[in-house]
């Protein structure tokens, strides 16, 4: 397999890629914070952009790069002419100010690596030194600095504590805390947000994905503000899974066994991986917002008909909430294992129903 044909990690499924993207929604203290910075002449050579996957972090980390390379003075905004040669070029991927240091080839050349590896910071090295002489801003995009291993992360750096002149680092990151100490402490920060339903709303109608109105609310809340997993929702249909374990999660204590049954055995055979792994997640989400639920109260809006009531049944006070909010780790933990040694799906979904059926007794 060759690079060309393998898949881009920083792309969503269903979604336009980040530097395709013309606005950004839901993120204005973000921009405002760099655009001071930049504004008042006080640009850090290194960005860390943190915050929950799919809110946009990308998406921004485009956005400064056109606008470093084509802004001359002092700015309002990040908005850039989509029809400049900067923008062409950004988005046909052959801009030459521009690197993007993401996972590459794994050593067996049959799909992409797990993990960024040093020779791809080598590659980094070789395009800094060769773009030097050719002047003007550089920017390098970091998607995703979680995925660094050990020696990337440590080549990386070097170049932040010895940065090349006039080049900026932008490191997307969605767990900071995976970050050696010493990266985290050479870049400025610039924290995205979940984003309100109509923000959400608004950046799913720009990727061209449409959804019922009534059911945005639903989306935003069970995506957790999310753009990119809201697009993965309505790709596998997750509001409907999400739904159904509503609804069987309704017979409880008394669970509804045939009704159980049937959605598990949808979870086997390989072809079914994917709808395994939003049943899953859809499990892991459903207990986060119970547990909230029983500190909180009830969620509005709701994800799905009937949450509220069934909720506040379950999940009464702080301390069911802690029943189920330690339920939510002991069986993710379960999840993860599962899947590492490919236990059986439909037992692996049955089997933490029942534990689910259990704490309700």
């Amino acid at each position: 397999m060759s690079e060309a044909e393998l898949p881009d990690p920083t792309a969503v499924e269903g979604a336009p890629h980040p530097r395709d993207t013309g606005h950004l929604y839901g993120q204005s203290r973000a921009e405002a914070d760099f655009l001071d910075a930049f504004n008042t002449g006080r640009l850090h050579h290194g960005w860390m952009l943190t915050g929950p996957r799919g809110v946009g972090k990308a998406t921004l980390a485009w956005r400064i790069a056109r606008f470093l390379l084509t802004q001359q003075g002092a700015a309002r905004t990040l908005d850039t002419d989509p029809e400049s040669p900067v923008a062409r070029r950004i988005r046909a991927g052959a801009e030459p100010g521009v690197f993007v240091l993401k996972r590459g080839m794994n050593d067996r050349e049959t799909a992409l690596s797990q993990d960024i590896r040093v020779d791809e910071v080598r590659r980094l090295k070789s395009f800094l030194f060769l773009s030097a002489a050719e002047g003007g801003r550089r920017v390098v995009i970091v998607d995703a600095a979680d995925e660094m291993n050990t020696q990337a992360a440590n080549a990386l750096l070097k170049l932040l504590e010895e940065p090349p002149e006039r080049v900026t680092f932008l490191l997307v990151t969605h767990q900071p805390a995976r970050l050696l100490p010493t990266i985290r402490s050479r870049c400025r920060e610039l924290r995205l947000t979940p984003l309100a339903p109509g923000d959400m709303a608004q950046a799913l109608a720009q990727a061209g994905i449409e959804t019922e109105g009534d059911d945005t609310p639903a989306l935003a809340a069970l995506a957790a503000g999310s753009v990119g997993e809201a697009v993965r929702l309505i790709r596998l249909d997750g509001l409907e899974g999400y739904t159904r374990l509503v609804r069987l999660f309704a017979t409880l204590p008394r669970l509804d066994r045939p009704q159980a049954i049937a959605l598990a055995e949808q979870m086997a055979g390989k072809q079914n991986e994917t709808r395994l792994d939003l049943m899953l997640g859809l499990i892991d989400t459903f207990l986060a917002r119970l547990a909230r639920s029983g500190v909180q109260g009830p969620p509005v809006p709701e994800a799905a008909p009937g949450e509220s009531e069934l909720f506040a049944r379950l999940a009464p006070n702080a301390a069911a909430a802690m029943k189920w909010a330690s339920l939510q780790q002991s069986l993710g933990a379960r999840a993860r294992h599962g899947r590492g040694v490919n236990l059986d799906p439909a037992a692996l979904v049955m089997d933490m129903v029942l534990e689910m059926t259990t704490a309700a007794a």
